[in-house]
């Protein structure tokens, strides 16, 4: 029901704010690392109301950035949808995207989430957030015990703490801010307090470190903050019984605040249908998708002040996220993937 409202929301909005598409802009080529089925509506409604059809190509975000640099000048790319900041600045300092100015997405868009501008606009725009959140066993793990990110390095943890790879993009981001915060001295320090703390060597998605928790193989887990939404809003009872078995942090609310990662798109360097792209971005700012991004993969949006109504998403509540520009936080990983080689986190 949800799901068909927010359909003919965006169908109306789209047929109000986006002119007829003219006969050269009939395909946009799309390299996307959302595989989300709920974003066919976000496509699928852009079409109907511009006649721009989307041809998609779906990979991680190293593939899509390794294929446009296999692909160069030739790419058939317009639009380059990825899920995490540190790989958008990348693509950036790499020339893989087209800088473009636009008053739309510089109004709508906070400029921590999209790229500096630079004399022809800006790279990259983010366009739903989502938080790193601490996921924890109620009967075994005391709440005010996991209250920072720091406390996954505590002693009293040992053999309680499950992650996903450490070289995993949400991981990095995650580490890369935590980078700025404490130095590298005190990152390396609290990387290993990490996997000293493990209960197994890290393995599975998001997903699988919420089940671990709400099993006993583990006590302490890191998650995004959509995985752990999905599961509050899943009929299923095994993800019904897990849920009631775990408590979540947003972290760092007495300090720096939450990290939060975006999914974000640019246009892609070699784009042979610049206008219809810049044109579907602005789109993914408008209310009606904004909305989508909240109802139907459970992210937030990013326009400030923007209502939703994903109960999962009203009952995390509001909170503090961290303000470390992006472009900082991707500037660390390096020296932070060197730290995990050293201290053994896989």
């Amino acid at each position: 029901m949800i799901r068909a409202r927010l359909a003919g929301l965006l169908a109306a909005t789209l047929t109000l704010a986006l002119p007829a598409a003219r006969a050269q802009d009939a395909v946009l080529n799309l390299y996307s690392a959302r595989h989300y089925q709920t974003d066919e509506a976000l496509y699928a409604n852009f079409t109907k109301a511009t006649g721009i059809r989307i041809q998609r190509i779906e990979a991680d975000d190293a593939g899509i950035l390794a294929r446009l640099k296999t692909e160069g000048a030739a790419s058939p790319a317009d639009v380059v949808l990825l899920v995490d900041a540190a790989r958008l600045d990348m693509a950036e300092r790499e020339g893989l995207f087209l800088p473009f100015k636009s008053a739309t997405l510089q109004q709508r868009v906070p400029a921590q989430y999209h790229a500096a501008a630079g004399p022809q606009g800006s790279a990259w725009w983010g366009f739903s957030t989502r938080a790193r959140v601490i996921v924890y066993n109620k009967l075994s793990v005391p709440r005010e015990q996991v209250l920072r990110y720091e406390d996954l390095a505590d002693p009293r943890h040992k053999g309680k703490v499950c992650t996903r790879s450490g070289s995993h993009p949400y991981n990095l981001s995650l580490f890369g801010s935590l980078y700025e915060r404490l130095g590298a001295q005190g990152m390396e320090k609290w990387l290993a307090g990490v996997v000293a703390n493990m209960a197994r060597a890290p393995k599975g998605g998001d997903t699988d470190q919420i089940r671990a928790v709400a099993s006993g193989e583990c006590q302490i887990a890191l998650s995004n903050s959509y995985y752990l939404a999905r599961m509050m809003l899943s009929k299923k009872p095994e993800d019904q019984a897990a849920v009631e078995q775990i408590g979540f942090v947003l972290p760092n609310q007495r300090d720096q605040g939450a990290h939060v990662n975006i999914a974000g798109g640019a246009i892609a360097r070699h784009s042979k249908n610049r206008e219809a792209a810049q044109r579907f971005l602005e789109y993914l700012a408008s209310d009606a998708a904004q909305r989508y991004f909240a109802e139907g993969n459970n992210e937030w949006p990013v326009v400030a002040g923007l209502r939703t109504e994903n109960p999962a998403l009203k009952s995390m509540g509001e909170f503090k996220a961290e303000t470390i520009p992006l472009s900082r936080v991707a500037g660390n990983i390096a020296a932070v993937q060197q730290m995990l080689d050293r201290v053994g986190y896989k």
